[in-house]
């Protein structure tokens, strides 16, 4: 598994989604509930950018339309969304926070 640099652990503020492009792929990193994650940016319901919406209990908000999903697993919470959205692997290096675009779920 190869893991890239996305950003400085540093620049996240809790809660609050950073978008990243690895290798032409728009991922949010967040950082929530003492936890990094990181989660393809692109809502699966609507082509929008998750990493505007709001996080709150381990799932990210999708602005436009409300669906949430599991920071964790992808899986949407509630509709209209019913397919999940890529999560990735993190991993801490220091102030480092690396990704690696081979999927978990």
């Amino acid at each position: 598994m190869t893991f890239v640099r996305a950003c400085g652990l540093g620049e996240l503020e809790e809660d609050t989604p950073k978008r990243v492009e690895l290798d032409g792929t728009p991922v949010s990193v967040v950082k929530t509930e003492g936890e990094v994650f990181a989660i393809n940016d692109i809502c699966s319901h609507a082509n929008v950018s998750l990493s505007e919406g709001e996080v709150e209990d381990c799932q990210i908000e999708c602005w436009l339309h409300g669906s949430a999903f599991d920071l964790r697993t992808g899986k949407p919470s509630g509709l209209p969304a019913t397919r999940p959205v890529p999560v990735y692997p993190v991993k801490i290096d220091g102030d480092d926070v690396l990704v690696s675009l081979s999927q978990e779920s």
